[in-house]
């Protein structure tokens, strides 16, 4: 999906980033999401790729970006760029090479290093389809994120299973972040003045509908 400007329809831009080691199926799972495609001679992404989707969550309207790069160790210089703005990332491995699994805690400690604290983070054990060759079983994805508070799930790019899940958990969990963030910044707002002539009067949030009527008829 080609990258276009932020509609004013939408009424959040969440960004999201892919994690994982090269050939974990970061970029079949992006496309498959954003535009229910699927290659099987797909490339190692070179830099920086990102799709947009918009979502639906309660009566609010999301554009979804979503980032995905290489896990290449000689694209790393892109690292806190990448991160940078990120409330959400699919940390994703494949469930038939153990050595992409082993690596998740180095991807943790680099999100963690570089992302938000309160950072969205879904565990994603992808090729579930190759269960034949399967080398980490789905209980050691489960513990492991249970053990790093995250979510967790499998999924299939090339059968479009729980590719859909995974993202829409992803930014359903952002939106009540965020949510919860703008409902404790209001808050926490001071209590503005009222200044009428050479009077200050205090204008509690609390305030009843009787001394507000009074207030104002002055």
């Amino acid at each position: 999906m080609a990258a276009d400007s932020f509609d004013d329809e939408c009424d959040y831009l969440f960004k999201a980033v892919l994690i994982g080691d090269s050939a974990v199926g970061k970029s079949n799972l992006l496309s498959r999401f954003s535009r229910d495609e699927f290659r099987l001679d797909s490339k190692p992404t070179i830099g920086v790729e990102f799709a947009y989707r918009n979502i639906k969550v309660g009566d609010k309207l999301i554009k979804a970006q979503i980032w995905d790069t290489a896990g290449q160790e000689r694209f790393r210089a892109i690292t806190s760029s990448y991160y940078r703005g990120a409330l959400g990332a699919l940390l994703v491995y494949d469930i038939t090479r153990r050595a992409t699994f082993e690596n998740l805690k180095k991807w943790l400690r680099e999100l963690r290093d570089f992302g938000k604290p309160d950072m969205v983070i879904v565990l994603v054990g992808n090729k579930s389809d190759l269960g034949h060759s399967r080398e980490v079983d789905e209980e050691e994805g489960k513990t492991l994120a249970e053990t790093e508070g995250l979510c967790f799930m499998e999924t299939s790019a090339l059968e479009n299973l729980n590719v859909e899940e995974a993202f829409l958990h992803m930014i359903t969990k952002i939106h009540e972040v965020t949510s919860q963030k703008n409902l404790e910044a209001k808050l926490n707002e001071p209590v503005k003045p009222l200044i009428i002539g050479k009077e200050i009067i205090h204008v509690d949030h609390e305030v009843s509908a009787t001394k507000q009527s009074s207030c104002c008829s002055r």
